[in-house]
């Protein structure tokens, strides 16, 4: 498999769940922007008009059999310069989600597509150490995250390192549900990608914060509460029932068009 330069891409396809869809980041037309679209954004910037294609086929809440059934064979299909693959991480957020088992489907996928796409791109998993939903999944995160980069050796994956982006600790980096990243913390994805692949960038995604006054006890009780009511509650509903978000969901740019 060949690794493009950046100036020799030319079209994109991402491929995934809510993550790469780009859940929380609003965008000017009703869908989320996301990561994905920031990165595309990046890849296009000074080119002529027409001439950079993207397609992102992501949809929340899709497990990664969906994932392979839906999005992985459109890549054969679309062909593209660089594809971006991150799935596993609902199955492993399931009760009994088995990371050895994940990664060996993961790995078939990426064998799909190393045929297909000139670059694949793969990405680890947020270090969770201070998320309040997912910080007990951290030791399962790790594994899996251990199997990613075998599996991005073996067939000469390139992978963006989210498990070291230290920027994303800060609550700042993620929206009120407290799982998706915020609109500055697609940003700081966009970017630590964008340099991944070799592409210069002003700013840096691991830059520090502006500080912020404190808040009292009253106040993170307070949120705590608020969170729990709006977007835990509903989240633990929907997986005892089987559901996701994205049921019923299709991709927002199915297509590669231009950017």
């Amino acid at each position: 498999m060949n690794h493009l330069e950046p100036a020799d891409i030319r079209s994109f396809v991402a491929l995934g769940d809510s993550f790469t869809e780009g859940m929380n980041d609003p965008g000017t037309d009703g869908a989320f922007l996301g990561w994905a679209d920031r990165l595309a954004s990046m890849l296009a910037e000074g080119r002529p008009d027409g001439e950079f294609r993207y397609a992102n086929l992501a949809v929340r809440g899709r497990l990664l059999d969906r994932i392979v059934a839906e999005q992985v064979p459109q890549v054969s299909r679309i062909r593209p310069d660089l594809v971006t693959f991150c799935a596993g991480g609902n199955d492993i957020l399931r009760p009994g989600g088995d990371p050895d088992e994940v990664a060996r489907r993961f790995e078939a996928a990426v064998t799909q597509l190393t045929g297909a796409a000139g670059t694949v791109v793969l990405f680890t998993g947020f270090d969770t150490r201070g998320m309040t939903l997912l910080k007990h999944l951290r030791g399962k995160i790790a594994t899996y995250n251990g199997h990613l980069r075998a599996i991005a050796d073996r067939h000469s994956c390139t992978v963006v390192d989210l498990w070291s982006l230290g920027s994303v600790q800060d609550p700042r980096a993620w929206s009120g549900d407290r799982l998706h990243l915020s609109p500055e913390g697609h940003q700081r994805v966009a970017l630590l990608a964008a340099r991944t692949l070799g592409l210069h960038t002003a700013q840096d995604p691991q830059a520090p914060w502006p500080a912020e006054p404190p808040r009292s006890t009253a106040a993170h009780y307070r949120e705590d509460f608020h969170w729990a009511r709006t977007y835990l509650a509903p989240w633990v509903g929907r997986r005892l029932r089987g559901e996701t978000s994205g049921d019923h969901l299709a991709p927002k740019r199915p297509e590669p068009t231009p950017v």
